[in-house]
């Protein structure tokens, strides 16, 4: 006879297993399209604003986040809920687009020196880490959250809302950098 704690830990590694296998299998695709896909001939026009649109989509999701934390400190839980859902949506129209963007364009070089290039490249390399890592946590919280598993979505989310919010916020600082090296 299995006990309810062998079903919870089995289900609890289900729940990591899902969300690390799709998070590796994301992870992967973005590094060949960046690094070794060759970009599509003939770029929309409307191509070249995505970035910009990439940093409106990071910071909505910095911004309901925040909220979101807001409002179950507040134990406004259907509130927290749909500003979650709202970052949630923000994280995947910058991902739809960052992908979109790539697609066209390949990879995109700054174009500084000196020690402002040294502080992109200490930025930009934390924000790419990072956002390896947040994806598998993001992934898990939701599924934890959406099972009505609410104690192990607490104690993910714990983790998984500064380094979201790192990566967001990073994520508009490095298309600033960018934008201003062209």
């Amino acid at each position: 006879m299995v006990n309810a704690d062998n079903s919870i830990a089995g289900r609890d590694r289900r729940v990591a297993a899902l969300a690390g296998s799709l998070a590796l299998a994301a992870l992967t695709f973005l590094v060949w399209l960046v690094y070794f896909a060759v970009p599509a001939a003939g770029a929309p026009a409307w191509a070249d604003y995505l970035p910009a649109s990439d940093a409106v989509f990071n910071s909505g999701a910095a911004a309901c986040a925040l909220a979101g934390f807001w409002a179950i400190r507040r134990r406004r839980r259907s509130l927290h809920q749909a500003l979650m859902l709202v970052a949630l949506g923000c994280s995947a129209g910058f991902l739809a687009g960052y992908v979109l963007y790539h697609h066209f364009h390949g990879e995109t070089h700054f174009k500084g020196s000196g020690a402002l290039r040294t502080a992109y490249l200490c930025l930009l390399a934390s924000h790419v880490a990072l956002s390896a890592v947040v994806l598998p946590l993001l992934l898990g919280t939701v599924a934890f959250a959406g099972l009505g598993v609410f104690e192990r979505h607490r104690r993910l989310a714990r983790w998984t809302l500064p380094l979201w919010l790192y990566v967001s916020v990073s994520g508009v600082a490095v298309y600033f950098f960018l934008r201003s090296s062209y």
